[in-house]
């Protein structure tokens, strides 16, 4: 009779189980036990399903424990990954010099109901007080020359200040669309990479089911055997 190397005692005679015969997992599983197991070895058939069991809790326990990993991974990945967006407004407004910030007031005033009411004030003032002092001396009599010339002053002045902050509100949303993009660019590479973890977590879910489900067929065909030499031997 064989003497099994784990237990260091004599195996029954018809339940010798070689080191060959056993499954890779649960050989290595004993081997991290017995370094000096070998394949040449025989356990016994109740040896064998001790580690059997053994082998199936350190595959559920694994399981759950790669679930877990893979669910913190994602969850750092999220959690770790700066926002791209960003507030352009507060982030150009320091680098502004003094002539950008003063065409960018000028041109929001002269873009406003106040502004266009006052200026239009202004003007009938002007043209009803030359018009009561036409009588008298008024100092600037019809055509109102210099009623013009103040337009066209402010005309000349004004044009290109109001195309200076167009040109800086077009940098803006040139930056905004840049910042869009870069944000569709994050989402889809997130998506892309939750997409390949779900789909490795299932295959390697599936392997770890067919692994335990292989292990309890054997535990199954142990059984069957038992109860059929039991049987003749009754």
């Amino acid at each position: 009779m064989k003497i099994s190397p784990i237990s260091k005692q004599e195996i029954p005679r018809g339940e010798e189980i070689k080191g060959q015969d056993l499954r890779e997992g649960i050989f290595n599983l004993i081997l991290k036990q017995f370094p000096s197991f070998t394949k040449e070895d025989c356990i016994s058939i109740a040896e064998l399903n001790t580690y059997r069991r053994l082998y199936l809790t350190s595959l559920v326990t694994e399981e759950k424990g790669e679930i877990a990993a893979l669910d913190g991974e994602v969850l750092l990945a999220i959690k770790n990954n700066s926002i791209l967006s960003e507030n352009i407004q507060t982030l150009k407004e320091g680098k502004l010099t003094f002539g950008q910030k003063l065409a960018d007031k000028v041109a929001s005033f002269g873009g406003s109901w106040f502004f266009i009411i006052t200026f239009f004030s202004f003007i009938l003032c002007w043209i009803l007080l030359n018009a009561w002092l036409s009588f008298s001396q008024a100092f600037d009599p019809f055509p109102f020359i210099l009623l013009n010339l103040i337009l066209s002053c402010l005309a000349a002045i004004q044009a290109p200040i109001i195309m200076m902050s167009q040109n800086r509100q077009e940098q803006k949303d040139r930056q905004r669309s840049e910042q869009d993009y870069k944000i569709n660019l994050k989402a889809e590479l997130e998506i892309k990479l939750l997409s390949e973890k779900i789909d490795h977590l299932l295959v390697h879910h599936n392997k770890k089911l067919l692994e335990i489900q292989e292990v309890q067929t054997d535990y199954l065909e142990d059984l069957m055997k038992a109860t059929k030499k039991k049987k003749k031997g009754a």
